[in-house]
């Protein structure tokens, strides 16, 4: 277990005491330093004095919507969550991911399933070099705002496409391997199914560059992944 999951806190926002005890211990045994909530009012306390990196957060919750608790994070902090319902209603899975969540999971869930998406998670850039934007060209992306402007006008992303580009450019200059935007972004996709991926890049493209077929910013390296030139 590497250094940086010992330090990494893990808020578990969870009514069903089965549920706390297990991730409680399951967690703990992989290294990470876990608090738990049993309602909304508990969590917001905790965010405050536990300061989580990562929130596993129930959606079906005492005091409130779980749903409507992540569209709260998501609008007063960077911390990422993961939703987890007992539903299998798609409406409800979309509605989480577009109000901010990071990734969901469905009761009852596999704990090294659980955890290997607590870690892609964990390891998507929220900055880069401790800054908040990054400017080069004719673009400029805030990473707190999840906003990107091209020539001062906002281009319209959608979450896969933003959370891509700043995965890119968190590591401006370098490059990203395939492996590890399919393990940060998409878990579970198997490298020999790409079309995902490449579509992503293709649409990226299209919003970025000026002539999208002879890219200046987002290159293909072929054989490996991609690397976003300033």
């Amino acid at each position: 277990m590497s250094d940086d999951a010992r330090r990494n806190v893990i808020l578990v926002v969870e009514d069903e005491e089965s549920y706390q005890d297990a991730l409680n211990v399951g967690l703990t045994v992989e290294g990470f330093v876990v608090v738990g909530a049993t309602n909304i009012a508990q969590a917001r306390q905790l965010m405050t004095s536990a300061k989580p990196d990562l929130v596993l957060l129930d959606v079906m919750l005492p005091d409130g919507s779980g749903i409507d608790y992540c569209r709260e994070l998501y609008d007063s902090t960077r911390t990422p969550v993961i939703m987890v319902t007992a539903r299998m209603s798609e409406v409800d899975v979309v509605l989480g991911l577009e109000i901010g969540a990071a990734d969901y999971v469905t009761k009852p869930f596999r704990l090294r399933e659980l955890i290997a998406r607590i870690r892609a998670v964990l390891r998507r850039p929220l900055t880069t070099d401790g800054n908040d934007t990054v400017s080069f060209g004719d673009l400029r992306i805030d990473f707190i705002r999840r906003t990107v402007t091209r020539r001062g006008e906002e281009i319209e992303l959608s979450r896969k496409e933003f959370d891509l580009l700043a995965l890119f450019a968190f590591r401006l200059g370098q490059v990203v391997t395939r492996e590890v935007c399919l393990d940060t972004l998409w878990w579970g996709l198997e490298l020999s199914d790409t079309r995902t991926l490449d579509t992503h890049v293709k649409r990226i493209r299209q919003k970025i560059e000026d002539d999208p077929a002879t890219p200046q910013h987002l290159i293909t390296i072929r054989g490996v992944g991609f690397r976003l030139d300033p």
